[in-house]
């Protein structure tokens, strides 16, 4: 982990607001350079849209249609440029990050740029970044942040003034009001009661925990490059419920110096991966102790253990679906409403440590909590990523803790435990 000799912050700040604004987070004397090596990556990354342009697209391709174009560094990063990702290691960012979790080690989690449209666009969605079909009910995150700390921190840093993301102060800790939940209703892209613009001259940052309520309150043509990070950590008090969105591949060209911490974190998810099969071989043999020996492992925070065990219900649901016989037969969007690629290479490696049968053996053992996660009726989502759903948005089960969930095994086997 970095130990910071940079900014510092007081980490109880973001478990109080939900967010925490930053100055000169680039130091002036970078931000020149930065803007130059940036900038090269936005052209090589406006080549290849205007070279996989469909029929019907702008010449552009993606970057004339999209509201917020959004530039993946390490889909093009070499030498040439490694300053960009090397100032996503400084102390200004990985190092405050550090300092927010209580984890020995923080890892970068993403890297991109979000640039302007070439026309206006106006405002997206209010929305959290979460899902009640992927992650666990808001309520058990909440839970988990605030008594074992973040597990997964988000920033924006911006090239130049930018005022786009606004903020409802503290909502990363309740569900919607029923004032919000009327204005979301009525109109998801107007002001909410309570929020505020996050301001920000060219170089300030603001991180933040991402199932704060927020919003991209004006996506116009007015230049903007925003750096758009995230950090999670290894070996903390709780299991983030986020995934890596790179692999090593990236790395190859990379200084040593960049390249390394990289490994490092590899070797970490690894690690998780290994933590996580021996959870879910000890649930496919029903072997009690050392599902709660793995789980204090993955989860050593011993409040929000269940949270865990929703997200592991999750992951399972993700792998039995992902590696159906006809997943790669099925239309693009459909796959990647099961499996978001850039999440695929993880999970291949925890999927090809089981057999289908075993995959399939292991979902029917969470079939008990996956019923109790849903909700009697679909609901409308208002305020998260998510389409109408049968899942929980706020409240986790009732009455369902670690000990209900290895006794429900038995309810799909017949069998004493």
């Amino acid at each position: 982990m970095s130990t910071n000799t940079g900014i510092r912050v007081d980490p109880q700040q973001i478990l109080d607001d939900g967010y925490i604004v930053l100055r000169n987070v680039i130091p002036p004397s970078m931000l020149d350079e930065l803007r130059a090596s940036f900038e090269v990556l936005v052209e090589r990354q406006k080549a290849i849209w205007a070279q996989g342009r469909q029929p019907d697209d702008p010449p552009g391709g993606v970057w004339e249609i999209a509201p917020q174009p959004r530039v993946w560094l390490n889909d093009l990063l070499d030498e040439s440029t490694a300053d960009t990702l090397a100032f996503c290691l400084h102390e200004n960012t990985l190092g405050v990050s550090s300092q927010l979790m209580r984890a020995p080690d923080v890892g970068l989690h993403q890297l991109a740029l979000m640039c302007n449209p070439v026309r206006d666009h106006g405002p997206d969605r209010w929305h959290r970044d979460t899902g009640p079909d992927v992650d666990p009910p808001l309520a058990g995150l909440h839970l988990d942040m605030l008594e074992n700390g973040p597990g997964y921190v988000q920033w924006n840093i911006p090239l130049h003034d930018d005022n786009v993301l606004w903020v409802v102060p503290g909502s990363h800790r309740r569900a919607n009001t029923d004032a919000e939940d009327r204005q979301l209703m009525a109109d998801d892209r107007a002001p909410l009661p309570g929020g505020i613009p996050v301001e920000l001259e060219a170089g300030d940052g603001v991180v933040y925990t991402n199932f704060i309520l927020h919003w991209g309150s004006n996506y116009s043509a007015r230049r903007r490059r925003t750096i758009h990070i995230a950090y999670q950590s290894f070996g903390g008090p709780l299991y983030r419920y986020f995934h890596l969105w790179w692999n090593l591949d990236f790395t190859k060209n990379l200084p040593p110096a960049v390249r390394e911490p990289f490994e490092r974190w590899d070797r970490a998810i690894m690690h998780e991966h290994d933590l996580i099969e021996v959870i879910y071989r000890a649930i496919l043999n029903q072997d009690a102790d050392a599902f709660r020996s793995g789980l204090a492992a993955l989860h050593p925070g011993e409040k929000g253990r269940m949270v865990c065990v929703a997200i592991l219900c999750k992951q399972a649901q993700k792998l039995h679906a992902f590696t159906r016989p006809d997943y790669a037969s099925r239309p693009e969007a459909e796959q990647a409403r099961v499996v978001n690629s850039h999440f695929h290479h993880l999970y291949e490696d925890v999927a090809r440590r089981f057999t289908l049968e075993e995959l399939d053996q292991l979902w029917q053992r969470f079939a008990t909590l996956d019923a109790k996660l849903q909700a009697d009726t679909h609901q409308m989502v208002a305020g998260t990523q998510s389409a109408p759903t049968k899942y929980r948005v706020y409240d986790m089960p009732a009455a369902f803790d670690v000990e209900d969930f290895i006794a429900s095994w038995a309810l799909v086997t017949g069998q004493n435990l």
